[in-house]
């Protein structure tokens, strides 16, 4: 994948540039937590995808004053067609994008653990059975916490349902 940051492209590998944020950022003496999620909108004939890492910031201040500085966003744009023998369906669609957020997540594993840093990975998936994503809420959240990660799903899900939806229309 083409990862950008603030709409420039990351000219060295994803592990080293996020590497470098960490250290950046815990050198600072601040907290981040990583957010994996992916999300999708119909374009043409197929789906235009975007995968989001969002790193997210706190600051301890002492005293039990804790307060947020911000996120990072680094995040990834493609194009797919889902190919089958019926018209894609949300199922489907949804099973995508949270396997395209759990590739990522298994890719910066390693490297977030070596530093500590906790990652959890957002579907963009409604827990309210009267939406269409919802049919795949089991079978997602059944996958991700079978690869071992932390998951969140609507709204709670700021990687997937705002992030990368923002970036998928």
């Amino acid at each position: 994948m083409n990862w950008k940051r603030a709409g420039e492209k990351i000219q060295i590998p994803l592990l080293e540039y996020l590497e470098n944020l960490v250290q950046q950022e815990l050198a600072l003496n601040h907290t981040i937590r990583v957010s994996v999620g992916t999300d999708s909108q119909r374009s043409g004939k197929g789906f235009k995808f975007a995968t989001v890492i969002l790193i997210t910031v706190k600051e301890d201040l002492g005293g039990g004053v804790i307060v947020g500085r911000g996120g990072k966003m680094i995040y990834a744009e493609y194009h797919m067609t889902l190919h089958g023998k019926r018209k894609e369906g949300v199922n489907e669609r949804m099973l995508v994008e949270v396997n395209k957020s759990v590739e990522v997540a298994y890719e910066i594993a390693a490297l977030l653990d070596s530093y500590g840093v906790k990652m959890e990975v957002h579907a963009d998936i409604n827990p309210d059975p009267r939406w269409e994503s919802n049919k795949a809420l089991s079978q997602a959240i059944g996958y991700i916490l079978g690869m071992g990660y932390e998951f969140k799903i609507k709204p709670s899900a700021t990687a997937a349902s705002y992030c990368a939806d923002h970036l998928a229309k």
